[in-house]
């Protein structure tokens, strides 16, 4: 089985990168394999409502979210991470959102477990709206959806951060950034059964 852990974050190394990786590592820890994807320096481009994927399998936009999505696709397990971005999703995770499209025909997402990760600039800076986003959008996509598990079992690993490092230092963002790979997995192992 694998888990797939995708950052949004402009930043390669920054604070959503390190709890997704965290995430990914309790994942591992389980026994799992795992891929970190970075969109940080990434070639995207938004969409452009050109409507040609509601009649292809994929997006004509040439550009590396389209090697991504393969790699969702072949997943059994996804983790999203994004920074706040006045309260929801950086414009690199609203393009991975919205080029999707293609990924709906067929449902090629369906009973996909997926978790959030977010981080903002206080506790409570937006992390539960942005989580919120991209729950939205794998419950779209006919996902299960889960959230961090115990002992704190909430929407999802949500940190405080705005220098780079920051959530090195944010041991309950870090707890729930582990519980959500935890329960990821838990989740996926019951469906292979």
């Amino acid at each position: 089985m694998k888990i797939v852990g995708i950052c949004g974050s402009p930043r390669a190394e920054g604070n959503s990168s390190f709890l997704v990786n965290e995430a990914l590592n309790a994942a591992k820890e389980e026994g799992e394999e795992v891929e970190f994807i970075s969109l940080s320096g990434l070639e995207l481009n938004p969409c452009i409502a050109c409507n040609v994927c509601k009649e292809e399998d994929e997006c004509i936009i040439m550009d590396d979210l389209n090697d991504v999505w393969k790699k969702i696709e072949g997943a059994d397990g996804i983790i999203i991470g994004s920074p706040v971005y006045f309260g929801g999703v950086s414009a690199q995770t609203k393009m991975l959102i919205d080029r999707s499209r293609p990924s709906r025909k067929g449902f090629k997402l369906k009973n996909k477990v997926g978790g959030a990760i977010s981080v903002g600039a206080s506790r409570n800076g937006g992390q539960e709206t942005t989580i919120r986003q991209i729950h939205d959008f794998m419950f779209i996509h006919s996902m299960i959806v889960v959230g961090d598990s115990e002992p704190s079992a909430h929407y999802g690993g949500t940190g405080v951060g705005g220098a780079s490092n920051d959530c090195e230092n944010d041991e309950f963002g870090i707890s729930t950034a582990r519980n959500l790979g935890k329960k990821v997995v838990e989740v996926v192992k019951l469906i292979k059964k």
